[in-house]
């Protein structure tokens, strides 16, 4: 039987690893319930957006973008990867992981010219350890990214877009759905095929049928140059707004996971130092006993 100090010793740091554990939960809990509330005003912007490029689309009039059509060849495509900075988060970042390789894999082989771009520590080193190099690395987005931040690297990708040096453009995250379920995708965000399309049964009917609940002034044409755009980068920011509060949950639930198993790791420490020390208490009473025994005689 294992000595009992030793047991002890080792009670004691599983003790001080629950205290840490529960401690990065509650600050997952906090920092998830700001990035939750942020991805859900975001979505809604998101949804109403669309819907307005919906009616756009549907108002009429010959209305078209170059970011709403789709390029004749497929020279140059960029994937942009989004991970976290930092791990103890369960199957987050290897989740992401394993759907931008064979995205990756698959644009190499059809596309002459491609660029990797990879956010976050994780991802970069998981990349880099099966010698897959990104051409661009950001570091500075964490918990809770900022719009003017994401509008900088959207800005680039639309200028690139129009100018003709790139044709496509994946992101590979992690997409919130609810608190119980997330998962990891690939979206295709360049060219805009889909944004003609809103969510709500309102804009299906209104492309549908034809008709439009606005008035353009001056045009639809000139609305149509500022919202495109601008839907794009509420997209792309969306993106990472899903990809903090994702990591942020699956922080919270792999923690809760470590502390509960530290927790019954110190039960049954405790029950085999019980036994050691009863079995050491018990041999020292029977020394004890043997040396009385040997005075007697």
């Amino acid at each position: 039987m294992a000595n009992a100090r030793a047991l002890d010793k080792r009670r004691k740091s599983v003790r001080n690893i629950r205290k840490i554990t529960r401690t990065m939960e509650l600050i997952a809990t906090a920092r998830f319930k700001k990035a939750m509330d942020r991805a859900t005003a975001a979505t809604a912007y998101t949804r109403r957006i669309t819907q307005l490029v919906s009616d756009l689309a549907s108002s009429g009039l010959q209305v078209r973008h170059p970011l709403m059509e789709p390029r004749e060849e497929t020279n140059s495509a960029l994937l942009l990867v989004l991970t976290g900075n930092r791990g103890l988060c369960g199957g987050y970042n290897g989740g992401v992981i394993r759907q931008a390789i064979p995205r990756h894999s698959e644009l190499k082989a059809s596309v002459s010219k491609l660029r990797l771009e990879v956010s976050g520590k994780r991802g970069i080193s998981a990349l880099q350890f099966r010698d897959i190099e990104p051409d661009e690395k950001f570091l500075n987005f964490d918990d809770q990214p900022r719009f003017a931040e994401v509008e900088v690297i959207a800005n680039r990708y639309l200028e690139e877009y129009a100018a003709g040096r790139l044709d496509r453009l994946d992101v590979a995250y992690t997409r919130f759905v609810s608190i119980g379920r997330q998962e990891a995708i690939v979206e295709t965000l360049l060219p805009l095929g889909g944004i003609e399309g809103a969510d709500s049964d309102a804009a299906v009917k209104e492309v549908t049928t034809g008709e439009s609940m606005y008035e353009f002034l001056p045009s639809a044409e000139s609305i149509l140059e500022e919202v495109v755009p601008t839907s794009f980068k509420v997209k792309l920011f969306k993106c990472f707004l899903d990809a903090a509060v994702s990591e942020q949950i699956a922080r919270m639930v792999a923690m809760k996971a470590a502390t509960e198993n530290a927790g019954e790791m110190i039960k049954q420490l405790s029950m085999t130092y019980n036994r050691a020390r009863q079995s050491q208490i018990t041999g020292e009473i029977m020394e004890i006993i043997g040396g009385v025994e040997a005075l007697k005689k």
